[in-house]
């Protein structure tokens, strides 16, 4: 079994991918503060014959991020985490002249600052190896078409997508392939606060998407079968922006 670390995991999507991955591989929960929610998910993991640990640390802290992974290192000697899921990300959603630098920097810090410290500590493991691996960038609706009242979100978002492209390149010739999700509006916790019906009217399928929907996907381009697909960015937003 290899290693996966799912950051973010405690809920939404991140909970739908540590559960249907745990199959294939061995589940690291990343969580900041929802001990309760990150310990739910392991249950679950396990209760269906898979196998998960904790790893709590703030993937916006670089110097936290370095100390949770080399204890982790530590405890796994010859092992690595050859799967990384960039899910972590918070939406402070205002407009732009009401935004405050607070609101600004939270979301890019966690989003896109959270995305460098960890992939860059994961591949001085990974590009060694002969197996290589897969990293996986969980981005947005947002950063591909901006919307109102998310200007810092989507600019953490499409940011994360120009990582995606230039990182693919960079490790291409070691077997990693490195690809980004956009999903749409997905029935999550952080979309509670949304106007639903109102905005189920936009999308042509009339629906929001589930966390499990997008769980596959990121399931597919974890496989062996995806590993000629690297630089993509696969939207999964029921046909709302093509």
């Amino acid at each position: 079994m290899k290693y996966a670390l799912i950051t973010g995991a405690s809920r939404g999507i991140g909970r739908a991918i540590a559960l249907r991955l745990s199959s294939k591989y061995k589940i690291i929960i990343n969580y900041c503060s929802r001990a309760d929610k990150a310990n739910e998910v392991k249950a679950l993991i396990e209760a269906q014959g898979g196998s998960a640990e904790l790893l709590p640390f703030d993937v916006s802290d670089s110097k936290q991020t370095d100390l949770a992974l080399s204890s982790w290192e530590e405890n796994h000697q010859g092992e690595y985490i050859s799967l990384l899921v960039n899910n972590a990300g918070i939406r402070k959603d205002n407009v732009m002249f009401m935004m405050s630098d607070e609101e600004w920097r939270e979301v890019l810090d966690i989003t896109l600052n959270g995305f460098f410290y960890v992939t860059r500590r994961l591949l001085k493991h990974m590009m060694p190896r002969k197996h290589g691996g897969r990293i996986i960038n969980v981005s947005s609706l947002s950063g591909l078409k901006g919307m109102a009242g998310q200007v810092n979100y989507s600019a953490a978002k499409a940011a994360l997508i120009g990582a995606t492209k230039a990182l693919a390149l960079e490790v291409a010739p070691r077997n990693i392939t490195v690809n980004a999700v956009a999903p749409g509006f997905i029935d999550t916790d952080m979309t509670q606060d949304l106007p639903k019906e109102e905005l189920k009217k936009l999308v042509p399928v009339g629906r929001f998407g589930t966390s499990e929907e997008v769980a596959s996907l990121v399931e597919y381009l974890s496989s062996d079968d995806a590993a000629y697909i690297t630089g993509e960015v696969i939207s999964i937003n029921g046909g709302l922006y093509t």
